[in-house]
């Protein structure tokens, strides 16, 4: 989990595990990220390659292009193949883009 550290240090936005504890997450744009699961490569049952899925999600106020932007030119950086999803979450007036891949452990 070192490396998902690294990139997320250089994306220079907040950042948490999960989520923020009730009451003390900073204004947005912040990100959470998960490591909700695995996709290992096995064989004889074994494990050959540990392969885990990283969710990062970005939270911001509005569409903030300059903010997707900053995150996907740090991603494109080390290489990493994503897949990326929006919605709007009504409940919380705010803006949640998914960008969701895997990387090796």
């Amino acid at each position: 989990m070192d490396k998902i550290l690294e990139i997320l240090n250089e994306m220079c936005i907040p950042y948490t595990y999960d989520h923020f504890a009730e009451g003390e997450s900073p204004n947005p744009p912040f990100i959470c990220y998960l490591n909700p699961g695995t996709g290992n490569f096995s064989a004889n049952g074994r494990v050959y390659e540990k392969i885990n899925e990283i969710h990062i999600e970005l939270y911001t106020d509005f569409k903030d292009l300059s903010v997707e932007s900053k995150v996907e030119s740090v991603l494109d950086k080390y290489g990493i193949f994503y897949d990326r999803t929006e919605t709007w979450i009504e409940s919380e007036k705010i803006y949640k883009v998914l960008y969701s891949f895997e990387m090796e452990a």
